[in-house]
């Protein structure tokens, strides 16, 4: 190998996106590999992000630091909140929120000790954070604390160098949401200014954009077109 080879690959990326196997990872991974990332896209069966054994292994076995950690998994578990079971909020909660904690603490520690350079810390959010949503207060309250977690990240490792955003997609048309009714779906959609969903493709376009973003940090990034109030 040439030298100029080698100073190209020790330039590569190694980036990790939990919940691999679902539409949104599938994509950030094709976008992040085209771009000439070393992308690791692992399902539950590789990493379980309720497991702290499995997410600790996971990342002690990558080899090299992960450079840019993506935290995508997640899952529903709706129902009415009078009616909600602790098992429903427990699954929700530790796996958007208790999963992002895990595995932003595995990453950073490597980050940390290998003096990375423009490590990068993204949670995938979504809109019921800031406006809650009716049979989804586990959901809501998960999102919201990957908000809080994002700033408090930017603001304890942006002096190492290290960045955190968080960016809120929107309403995905996902096999996580195929299941929905039409009815539903569409009234949706009419909050959107431009009557239009983000797709995934867009959501993998802007994540590469901002990790290319070396000064930015700290931001909550809503991709959609539903108007907000200030």
């Amino acid at each position: 190998m040439s030298h100029s080879e080698s100073a190209d690959s020790s330039r590569i990326r190694v980036a990790v996106i939990t919940g691999g196997e679902g539409d949104l990872a599938t994509a950030i991974a094709e976008t992040l590999g085209i771009a000439g990332y070393q992308v690791h896209a692992p399902g539950r069966d590789c990493l379980d992000v309720r497991s702290a054994a499995s997410v600790d292994a996971f990342f002690a076995e990558l080899g090299s630091p992960c450079q840019l950690l993506i935290n995508q998994a997640g899952c529903t578990a709706d129902a009415p909140f009078s009616r909600m079971s602790g098992d429903q909020w427990d699954q929700v909660v530790d796996t958007s929120l208790g999963g992002a904690f895990r595995c932003s603490r595995a990453a950073i520690r490597p980050m940390l000790k290998a003096r990375v350079e423009g490590g990068h810390l993204i949670q995938i959010g979504s809109f019921s954070a800031l406006h809650g949503n009716v049979g989804q207060a586990n959901y809501a309250a998960a999102k919201a604390g990957l908000i809080g977690l994002t700033r408090s990240l930017a603001l304890e490792v942006g002096g190492r160098g290290i960045r955190a955003n968080c960016i809120l997609p929107g309403f995905l048309e996902t096999k996580m949401t195929a299941g929905l009714p039409d009815d539903v779906v569409d009234e949706v959609r009419a909050r959107h200014a431009l009557g239009r969903f983000t797709t995934v493709e867009e959501t993998a376009r802007f994540i590469l954009a901002v990790d290319k973003m070396m000064s930015v940090s700290g931001q909550v990034f809503n991709l959609d077109s539903r108007i907000s109030r200030w």
